[in-house]
């Protein structure tokens, strides 16, 4: 296991959603919803799970579902809050297959734009898959109209977190985003982006299937 504390840019104030969450759980569920299996016999990793409150809208959806995450802070207020969940300290830069076995859906919410190797992220995300599982990755949209918005708004300083500590270090495209899917072997990729009109989306949510 690599340094966390190097690798983990989040610190938590409670187990609350967020508000992003309000934009990206709908796509989640959307895409959850299509895989013809009933939820309670499906397993789940909750790939970066911050403070666990996605992993436990997951639980009460009925899934079973770890949670895996570097941040300190976000592990020890996820398992105040939701004692009754698999919540662990760890990161992509693992070999968490090897741990916790196989998963039919990997979900993993704002994740990759924090990834130093997004090809390890990917490999560990393609390696904890079930064959036909599906992996759920969301992050911050970008896109041509988007950014000259970003320029000419005067918000780009903000917007690439130059100044925050491990903050967004990669910033994807649904054309970056899938080439790295389909460069490791994912097929089907799919996206909905989310929030704002789809030019100005806040976050895109990608589907991909082993």
């Amino acid at each position: 296991m690599k340094d966390l504390d190097s690798i983990s840019g989040y610190k938590y104030q409670d187990g609350a959603l967020n508000d992003s969450h309000l934009y990206l759980v709908p796509a989640l569920v959307s895409f959850l919803e299509s895989v013809d299996r009933p939820a309670n016999s499906l397993r789940v990793m909750d790939l970066g799970c911050g403070n666990g409150s996605i992993t436990e809208l997951l639980h009460q959806r009925e899934y079973s579902v770890v949670g895996i995450d570097p941040s300190d802070d976000g592990v020890r207020i996820a398992k105040a809050k939701y004692p009754h969940l698999t919540i662990d300290r760890g990161s992509a830069y693992d070999d968490l297959s090897k741990v916790y076995g196989k998963f039919d859906v990997v979900v993993s919410l704002e994740v990759v734009e924090h990834i130093y190797s997004p090809r390890d992220y990917a490999n560990t995300i393609y390696e904890l898959l079930n064959p036909g599982g599906i992996a759920i990755i969301s992050t911050p949209y970008h896109g041509y109209l988007k950014n000259i918005a970003l320029a000419l708004t005067g918000k780009l300083d903000r917007h690439f977190t130059a100044l925050w500590d491990h903050g967004h270090i990669k910033f994807w495209s649904i054309r970056t985003l899938t080439k790295l899917l389909e460069e490791k072997g994912f097929k089907d990729v799919r996206f909905i982006r989310s929030g704002r009109i789809p030019v100005l989306a806040k976050s895109m949510v990608a589907c991909a299937r082993r």
